[in-house]
């Protein structure tokens, strides 16, 4: 067996569950900064910002982290947009978070304007007005980037419907293919690993969710540790070729790290 030298490790469904904790997982990362690992939590969540994030996992499941630890598909989204559309003029179809992000990067949010990028995420909130502006400035020409098209999101009532499902509706509307930013697409996963610093060779990618999670690894090339613990289930993998390198019931069952 390979011996890891760092690790990624998504939120919702391996970390916690909404509000419900996973107490295997707590004691894992727990682990993880006690022994001095590198390790990057890798989420497509566009809804919380960085420091949303941290202060939730510190105060909420005992896991004292800090910003460092933490990449999200809005960071990678807003590095994407700094590369390829310096000065673009955006409009957001999402939460705060995603806007925030936008505006803190000095891109203009201007409806005002002629839009360039149609940017979106999760939307718990999204209106039919809201999606026709998205809808008309791509049809007009705008590109079309989204953080991530996760079909489900685990929550402590059951699985709700993700970004993917806002992501169906305006890709129906204006057929045009979107630029995904988040898992299991390469750009949150090549900006994570580039932070992490570390040879995707020696670096496993774990989570609950085998289309987004698991994918993002093998896309790379990574070693995968699925946990059931979230959106996929064992009964799930029966007519998958191609499996994860790994499969526990939940964290307490790795002891490689």
């Amino acid at each position: 067996m390979t011996k890891y030298e760092g690790y990624l490790v998504d939120l919702d469904g391996t970390t916690y569950r909404g509000k419900e904790r996973i107490p295997e997982a707590e004691v894992f990362i727990r682990h993880l900064l006690n022994e001095g690992f590198p390790f990057k939590l890798v989420t497509n969540n566009a809804t919380k910002t960085v420091e949303e994030i941290v202060h939730n996992l510190n105060s909420y499941y005992d896991i004292p982290i800090d910003s460092s630890h933490v990449y999200t598909s809005i960071i990678a989204l807003g590095d994407y947009i700094e590369l390829h559309h310096p000065g673009a003029n955006v409009y957001v179809l999402g939460e705060a978070a995603l806007k925030e992000q936008m505006l803190e990067r000095n891109f203009t949010v201007d409806t005002n304007k002629p839009i360039d990028i149609v940017v979106q995420g999760l939307k718990r909130d999204v209106t039919y007005d809201q999606l026709t502006v998205a809808v008309q400035a791509i049809l007009a020409g705008a590109e079309y980037v989204v953080t991530n098209t996760d079909r489900l999101i685990p929550t402590e009532t059951g699985m709700n419907p993700s970004s993917g499902a806002i992501t169906a509706f305006i890709q129906f509307a204006t057929r045009k293919e979107p630029i995904i930013i988040g898992k299991p697409n390469n750009p949150i996963m090549e900006g994570a690993l580039k932070q992490l610093g570390i040879d995707k060779s020696k670096v496993l990618m774990i989570g609950d969710n085998y289309d987004t999670d698991i994918m993002a690894g093998m896309n790379m090339d990574m070693d995968t540790l699925l946990v059931l613990t979230g959106v996929t289930v064992r009964e799930d993998l029966e007519m998958i070729q191609k499996q994860p390198t790994y499969i526990i019931e939940s964290l307490s069952e790795w002891k490689h790290a």
